[in-house]
């Protein structure tokens, strides 16, 4: 880096702290109601050895995510609460519609005992539960990995297969199309149904539509905030049956309407208790 390079590097951070230094000032004087606004400092994408984070526009990161090095996601996938992808010794490459929940993480391999420089692979429309660990490993389309599952060096978990909740997959293993495996160390347990197979497709568009819906709610204003709480309170009370008797037709504002998918009673039927 040039002379002129590092000065514009050194006033960028000047900047940058002291508009950090507002932000705790703001939080202060806001009291109680700061909670409503996004004051976070956390760095939720970052380059590290000059590796860059290649992200297409619409995938969620969550503001508490941490997406790091040399990591590429595809259009429609999500990156929950919490969870953390560090490509800094090797490279994670995750596809289109999958979904990665919240605090999960997935880390890479340059050396290990096998000698083996390992990449982090995750198909598309794939499935990865909360607080999952994914280390070196592949995991092809339309797969599930259970919640608190943990993949290890090598591992290749093949298409439309399940490893379930808490399980440990060793070294090198493959799990084939098809096949649940579970426990510590994670063997074979049974086939897929077809019931689960269509399951882990539509865990993967839950999750696509659930993310646009966090998206948008983490992009809204104070004034967003505050007009839709109100907007909520006004509709919550109504009595049908009474408006009805006056002639009264309210109509729901289109912003209060969520996704059929995500309402508790148009909800897809889980299936053994895969989430």
């Amino acid at each position: 880096m040039g002379t002129l390079g590092r000065a514009i590097y050194t006033v960028g951070k000047w900047i940058r702290g002291t508009g950090q230094a507002m932000d705790r000032v703001g939080s202060i004087i806001q009291g109680g109601l700061r909670v409503e606004e996004q004051l976070s400092r956390h760095r939720t994408i970052m380059n590290i050895f000059e590796k860059e984070p290649r992200i297409h526009k619409d995938v969620f990161v969550a503001p508490s995510a941490a997406v790091i090095g040399d990591v590429e996601i595809g259009h429609g996938s999500s990156i929950w609460y919490g969870s953390i992808l560090r490509g800094d010794v090797n490279s994670i490459h995750i596809g289109s519609g999958t979904n990665i929940q919240d605090n999960s993480l997935v880390h890479v391999s340059k050396a290990n005992i096998s000698g083996k420089v390992l990449p982090t692979i995750i198909g598309s429309n794939v499935t990865i539960g909360h607080s999952a660990v994914l280390h070196a490993c592949t995991v092809e389309d339309e797969a599930f990995v259970g919640m608190g599952a943990t993949l290890l060096d090598g591992v290749v978990v093949e298409k439309h297969s399940m490893v379930g909740a808490g399980s440990l997959v060793k070294q090198n293993t493959r799990i084939p199309s098809g096949e649940v495996w579970v426990g510590n160390p994670a063997k074979f347990l049974r086939k897929l149904t077809k019931e689960e197979m269509e399951f882990i497709a539509q865990s993967a568009t839950n999750y696509i539509n659930l993310a646009q819906v966090h998206a948008a709610e983490n992009s809204k204003t104070f004034d967003e905030i505050e007009l839709e709480k109100k907007l909520r309170k006004k509709f919550a009370h109504k009595d049908e049956e009474y408006d009805s008797m006056l002639g009264v037709v309210r109509e729901i504002p289109p912003e209060l309407i969520l996704p059929d998918n995500i309402l508790p009673n148009k909800a897809p039927k889980a299936v053994a208790n895969a989430h």
